[in-house]
């Protein structure tokens, strides 16, 4: 039952079956990751489908002009298992800033360049790069 697992999991399958989009159950934390995906470029457009039930996120992935993925990993930091949390000075940097680690802070889902800046820790959720 981790849903963030599956959701990256899932962008994962996508990916290397070279999908230009993928679906995946809709919940305020999984727009607020597909938000910070979107912003830090890692995919195209993401859509929130309500009128269904359950309702569906759609995500559609990006790529390079050459065909290959922007998204070279995912990898999911805290697990249920294992909460990680970091101060804001203690932040990883993915693969030496060229990748993104997902916070969830006291302010909300953010991106560790963000918290940083606002000088905020929390539990780092997954790695993009």
């Amino acid at each position: 039952m981790d849903v963030i697992g599956d959701y990256l999991t899932a962008i994962r399958n996508a990916l290397s079956a070279r999908k230009k989009e993928v679906k995946v159950p809709s919940s305020r934390f999984r727009q607020e990751l597909s938000r910070i995906l979107l912003e830090e470029g890692y995919i195209s457009n993401f859509q929130v489908q309500e009128k269904e039930f359950p309702p569906k996120i759609i995500i559609q992935l990006k790529y390079s002009a050459q065909g290959e993925s922007v998204i070279a990993g995912l990898r999911r930091v805290s697990k249920q298992s294992r909460r990680i949390y970091r101060k804001a000075k203690d932040l990883p940097q993915v693969k030496n800033g060229l990748g993104t680690s997902v916070v969830s802070t006291s302010q909300g889902v953010m991106s560790d360049r963000q918290a940083r800046k606002i000088g905020l820790g929390g539990e780092v959720i997954c790695e993009v790069w």
